[in-house]
């Protein structure tokens, strides 16, 4: 893989998700290019809108990526509405979306002991339903996110490490599968 797009963070800057994504931008860029999306730029989903240019920009993100790597926070024992809206712009047309084929790998974030694990299961069915193609590896969750960040710094190099192996494979695995029917990349 040599092209890794990663949506989701909080908008938060200091959030421990947020955290997450750039501590994982400074270790896996030596190995990839690494980009991001401000999914807070986008209007809500409404199909009377067209493809604003935001979603046009959102789109050609996805569609340019290898994988897309998925850290988000679990808001009310699921995805925040942030995401899901910026999910909904560009799983259009049904089916047959930018998400279609697209290797995609969730790591989800929690103050809590359950680590987001709920938002982790939601957006894997989301991604299911979109026909996106899920790296099938243990759940990458992070229990007391806000406790392993400290200063807008993500500092607990465990969970680093762990997450790490875990793209090391996705790399890997996503190459092996492609994208967009079959394609290898």
């Amino acid at each position: 893989m040599s092209k890794l797009l990663i949506l989701g963070p909080s908008l938060r800057e200091a959030s421990s998700s947020a955290a997450l994504a750039r501590a994982l931008t400074k270790r896996m860029s030596p190995k990839m290019a690494i980009s991001t999306f401000e999914i807070g730029q986008l209007p809500h989903y409404n199909a009377d809108l067209g493809k604003p240019d935001a979603v046009a920009e959102l789109i050609a993100a996805i569609d340019a990526a290898d994988g897309v790597l998925f850290v988000t926070p679990e808001y009310n024992y699921s995805i925040p509405g942030v995401l899901k809206n910026a999910i909904d712009w560009a799983s259009r047309p049904a089916y047959a979306s930018v998400f279609r084929g697209k290797p995609c790998f969730v790591v989800t974030t929690s103050g809590g002991a359950m680590g987001g694990v709920r938002a982790q299961s939601h957006l894997k069915y989301i991604l299911n339903g979109m026909l996106a193609r899920v790296f099938p590896w243990q759940e990458a969750i992070v229990p007391f996110a806000n406790k392993k960040t400290e200063e807008g710094r993500f500092a607990d190099e465990e969970t680093i490490s762990f997450i790490e192996t875990a793209l090391n494979a996705f790399a890997d695995w996503a190459r092996l599968v492609g994208t967009k029917e079959g394609q290898e990349i």
